[in-house]
């Protein structure tokens, strides 16, 4: 099975930083492969914050976000106290959704940690059912 590979848009719309906690490590004494995405999602919710969306579950009234699937090339092992830039763009938009791609680096060493791409489409959480994404959300992602 070939490796993964994750294509890294050359702007990315946001970044932020969050610091590695204490229950992002795992029994090697490295940020866990499962606490990647928690980080990610973390970053995630920012952004959306950053656009003014209320929530994961409420970017436009009752239509949110589902993950469809979930990919992350680990780059190099980060350690408790480390300070995560995570960046994020959204690309790849389609009727239903859109990817959102992150590039997680060391401050301090400036060396890639993780990179990794969400597949997201939009649901209305009122009916359960996929809906097409709302120009509103649409524009605040391409901004």
């Amino acid at each position: 099975m070939p490796r993964i590979h994750i294509s890294l848009p050359t702007n990315f719309h946001f970044s932020c930083e969050l610091p590695v906690r204490v229950s992002d490590l795992n029994y090697g004494g490295h940020v866990g492969n499962d606490s990647v995405l928690t980080i990610m999602q973390e970053a995630r919710v920012l952004y959306y914050r950053h656009l003014g969306f209320e929530s994961e579950i409420s970017l436009e009234g009752t239509i949110g976000q589902v993950i469809a699937d979930a990919a992350v090339v680990y780059k190099a092992e980060s350690f408790l106290g480390d300070v995560l830039i995570i960046e994020i763009a959204a690309t790849d938009f389609n009727k239903y959704g859109f990817d959102l791609v992150y590039r997680l680096t060391n401050k301090a060493t400036g060396k890639d940690v993780a990179h990794g791409k969400t597949g997201i489409v939009c649901f209305d959480y009122t009916k359960r059912k996929l809906v097409p994404v709302p120009e509103r959300v649409k524009a605040g992602l391409q901004a």
